[in-house]
């Protein structure tokens, strides 16, 4: 690789990182051709973008970006890698996990989520368990209306109760 063509693949990766608020650092080297490709195609079809990178080239795209938390990330860049790139933060977690119930990799190294760094393989499980910004909000949303049903239930329970007294003492009165 020429000079030239390495301060290109280190900007081209320096945008990724910079858009991307998740990413996975993965070893997948003792796949073959064909998993590699079933891995990649599956990760495409989920909206996963799949790049085998230099370590010493995403280190320098992660350094260009200043002060992030990625330094923690950096003992993860050693062996063959592989970074997934996505806009859901649990999507690649799930995508390894049924993955890996016919092949041993890949294996996660680490992944950043939104400033948090998980380093290791058996954080896999935390962050297949990761709700998406979509799912929090529906969530807080839920939480917001239970109240004012309740409220509103009673009202119409007790509305029938009211209304029923109201009416027993139009009939005594009446009488």
């Amino acid at each position: 690789m020429t000079k030239d063509q390495k301060t290109q693949a280190i900007q081209e990766l320096k945008e990724k990182f910079d858009k991307s608020p998740f990413f996975y650092i993965t070893d997948s080297s003792s796949l073959t051709v064909a998993q590699v490709n079933q891995f990649r195609r599956i990760c495409y079809d989920k909206g996963v973008e799949m790049m085998v990178v230099k370590n010493t080239l995403a280190k320098k795209a992660l350094e260009s970006l200043g002060d992030r938390g990625y330094e923690s990330l950096y003992q993860s860049l050693e062996g063959p890698t592989s970074i997934l790139f996505t806009e859901t933060a649990s999507l690649p977690a799930k995508i390894i996990t049924d993955f890996r119930k016919t092949n041993e990799k890949p294996i996660l190294k680490a992944a950043y989520i939104d400033t948090a760094v998980f380093t290791g393989d058996a954080q896999l499980k935390a962050l297949v368990s990761l709700k998406s910004k979509e799912d929090l909000v529906g969530d807080i949303i839920m939480l917001l209306q239970s109240p004012a049903k309740n409220v509103i239930s009673a009202l119409k329970s007790g509305g029938n109760t009211i209304a029923g007294l109201v009416k027993a003492l139009e009939e005594r009165a009446s009488n």
